[in-house]
């Protein structure tokens, strides 16, 4: 069984929330986040898979449509891979906020269902993340967990970014 790196998207990988973003309901609207990209390469160099966990209620509201959504993730994938880096999978939750599903997190069912598929050891994986329901379906999945924020957490580890991350993230895969 392999280890992988599980990601959240947005506040992870891509700004949210920001001047210049509110939404990302166009490929125009994804800005990757200083560094982030970076990171993913040197997550896979080290020889581990990199999957994307994303709850993406909107599609289930009505904002934005599933197939909109696929080319937002096309265009993530892609300008990760101008960096060098590989995302192995996006995984994401379309349901509504507030629909029961097991796979919106804090629920794990995303994470559960990527390691069937992929042959993945939860047990020695990591769930990063910047909100505490990331850092809840992690750890309800089994896998240890890193915060990208400053403000407090349960997480195992925290840092600013997700390339500051990076070395956090290694040494709980070790």
């Amino acid at each position: 069984m392999k280890q992988a790196v599980f990601l959240d998207r947005d506040g992870v990988l891509n700004e949210v929330l920001s001047a210049r973003v509110k939404f990302v309901n166009t490929p125009k609207d994804l800005y990757l986040l200083d560094g982030a990209a970076e990171a993913v390469a040197e997550l896979g160099k080290s020889g581990y898979d990199i999957f994307v966990v994303t709850n993406q209620g909107g599609v289930g509201l009505g904002f934005l449509k599933e197939k909109d959504l696929k080319k937002i993730h096309d265009h993530l994938t892609k300008l990760v891979q101008e960096q060098g880096g590989t995302i192995k999978e996006i995984a994401y939750c379309a349901h509504k906020p507030k629909a029961g599903c097991e796979c919106r997190k804090p629920n794990a069912g995303m994470l559960f269902d990527l390691a069937v598929r992929h042959d993945l050891d939860l047990a020695r994986s990591v769930m990063v993340g910047d909100h505490e329901r990331d850092i809840e379906a992690g750890k309800k999945a089994g896998c240890k967990t890193v915060f990208i924020g400053s403000e407090e957490t349960g997480a195992d580890r925290s840092a600013p970014t997700l390339q500051a991350a990076v070395p956090h993230i290694l040494e709980l895969l070790r």
